[in-house]
């Protein structure tokens, strides 16, 4: 009788060890999964960040080089009657388009949602299925 009393008690025992792996190794699985998410989402910001790069300095060297030729041709036609016009009014086109430009990347990057997301939301969905399990 003494071997039955022992055996339950090493059952539970063996059951409380087993609980314990299975648990561990469920938070190390959901550690391993948000990781994974917070890798892919690092991820997507490089490259959207790249994409932006890639596209924002191929229009400039396009839009700069349109204008240098635009103004250019507007000097060149009114060199001989009204040279101080034909320098100015494009100097103030060009300063204005900077100020323009200016706050529009200011407004974009004040919309922008913050990083990680999806990662935020996963862990606050862990944290709330963990404490109300407690």
């Amino acid at each position: 009788m003494a071997s039955k009393a022992q055996d339950p008690g090493s059952g539970h025992r063996g059951g409380l060890v087993d609980s314990l792996k299975v648990l561990a190794a469920t938070l190390l699985a959901i550690a391993h999964t948000r990781l994974e998410l917070l890798s892919t989402e690092l991820e997507e910001q490089r490259v959207w960040l790249s994409s932006m790069l890639v596209w924002a300095l191929g229009g400039l060297f396009c839009a700069g080089l349109g204008l240098v030729l635009a103004t250019l041709f507007v000097v060149l036609a009114l060199w001989d009657t009204h040279r101080l016009l034909a320098l100015g009014i494009p100097a103030i086109l060009f300063l204005l388009g900077a100020v323009l430009a200016w706050r529009v990347v200011l407004a974009k990057a004040r919309a922008k949602p913050p990083l990680f997301t999806a990662s935020l939301a996963e862990l606050s969905k862990d944290h709330k299925e963990l404490t109300s399990r407690s």
